[in-house]
C-alpha cells in the first residue's frame, strides 16, 4: 500500500496520493467500488511522464480519509463525494483540472463535468455510461447483473456488508471480470482500505440511496437536484469499457454520444472486465494520455 499524504477540507481529513511536475495540468484520479486510489498506480506514471499533475484521494469511507466530526451524515451520495472532491481541488487551488473515473469515481467525474463545467477541463469515464436524469430501472439483464445492490437494500445484505464485508467484496472482483485477473496479494492490499470504521455505512448508503431506499443528506439537496436537471456535459469526453465487464454491461454505455456536446470518444477494450485499470492498465494510460494531451492541458 503506498503511503498517502493528507488534505483537510470542510468535513473530512482526505488521503491521497500525488505526483508529477509540480507545474503540470492537474487531472484528479477518483477510483470505486471496492477499490481504492491505488488502482491507479500502473497509470499515474504515464501520465506524469507526459507532464501532468495527478492527484488520487481515497474516497469517502476508504482508507484513512476520516470524518472530522462523528455528526457528519456518512452519506454515499454521488453529490456527497462529487462536493469532497471539489473541496479537495480547491484545498490545492485548482481552479480547473481534468477529471478521470472509475466506477463511482465515473459517476462523481459526470456529475462534475455537467454541473461544474467551469472547473473541468475534459472527463474520462471508465466503467460506466451516463444517462441524464433520475435513474431508470435497468433493463433486466442488467437489472440481474446488479444483484449485489438490491442485495444490500436488505436488512440481510446490509448484516453481510458489516460482519463480512471482506468477503463481500471480493465476491464482487471474481464475479465482474473475467476469472484469474487478480492475484490475492493484490485483493489484501487493496482490501485494508475497507477497514475505515465508516466504509460499510457508507457502502450501504451509496446504493440504497441511489435506487430511493434510503434518505439523502439534506446537506447535498441543491447539488442533487442540479445532478438530475443536467441534459448533457460540454467537456470533453472519453468512455474506457471493458467488452467483457459483467457487472455494468458493455451495451449501457453504448448510444450516448447525443448527450455530450463537444468531443465524444469511446474505446472498448477486449477482454477486459469491470476493472480495466487493474486488468489493463498500460491500454488504459495509453488511452488517457493521448487524451488528456488533446483535451487535458491549459491554465490551472
Amino acid at each position: 500500500m503506498e503511503t498517502p499524504a493528507f488534505c483537510t477540507t470542510p468535513l473530512l481529513r482526505i488521503a491521497y496520493i500525488a505526483g508529477g511536475p509540480g507545474a503540470g495540468a492537474p487531472v484528479l484520479l477518483l477510483h470505486g467500488w471496492p477499490d481504492d486510489a491505488t488502482t491507479f498506480t500502473r497509470i499515474a506514471p504515464v501520465l506524469h511522464r507526459a507532464g501532468f499533475r495527478t492527484f488520487a484521494p481515497w474516497l469517502r469511507g476508504f482508507g484513512k480519509t476520516t470524518f472530522l466530526s462523528d455528526e457528519t451524515m456518512r452519506s454515499g451520495e454521488i453529490a456527497a463525494m462529487a462536493q469532497d472532491v471539489i473541496d479537495f481541488a480547491d484545498a490545492f487551488g485548482l481552479g480547473r483540472f481534468a477529471v478521470v473515473g472509475h466506477d463511482w469515481g465515473a459517476r462523481i467525474a459526470y456529475l462534475l463535468a455537467s454541473v461544474f463545467p467551469e472547473r473541468i477541463r475534459c472527463c474520462s469515464a471508465l466503467s460506466l455510461g451516463w444517462q441524464p436524469g433520475e435513474l431508470a430501472t435497468p433493463p433486466l439483464g442488467q437489472v440481474r447483473a446488479f444483484w449485489y445492490q438490491w442485495f444490500m437494500a436488505t436488512d440481510r445484505g446490509a448484516e453481510i456488508v458489516r460482519q463480512q464485508g471482506k468477503a463481500f467484496a471480493h465476491f464482487q472482483w471474481e464475479s465482474w471480470s473475467p476469472p484469474g485477473w487478480f492475484e490475492e496479494e493484490l485483493f489484501d492490499s487493496v482490501s485494508a482500505s475497507f477497514e475505515n470504521p465508516d466504509w460499510a455505512d457508507v457502502t450501504l448508503h451509496c446504493y440504497r440511496v441511489r435506487w430511493g431506499e434510503a434518505d439523502p443528506d439534506p446537506r447535498y439537496a441543491d447539488l442533487a437536484r442540479r445532478q438530475i436537471s443536467a441534459k448533457s456535459i460540454p467537456a470533453p469526453t472519453l468512455i474506457i469499457h471493458g467488452d467483457a465487464d459483467r457487472v455494468v454491461l458493455p451495451q449501457s454505455s453504448e448510444g450516448k454520444e447525443r448527450y455530450f456536446t463537444a468531443h465524444y470518444e469511446r474505446q472498448l477494450l477486449a477482454g477486459i472486465g469491470h476493472f480495466p485499470t487493474r486488468e489493463a492498465p498500460e491500454r488504459v494510460a495509453d488511452h488517457l494520455a493521448g487524451f488528456l494531451d488533446s483535451f487535458g492541458r491549459g491554465d490551472a
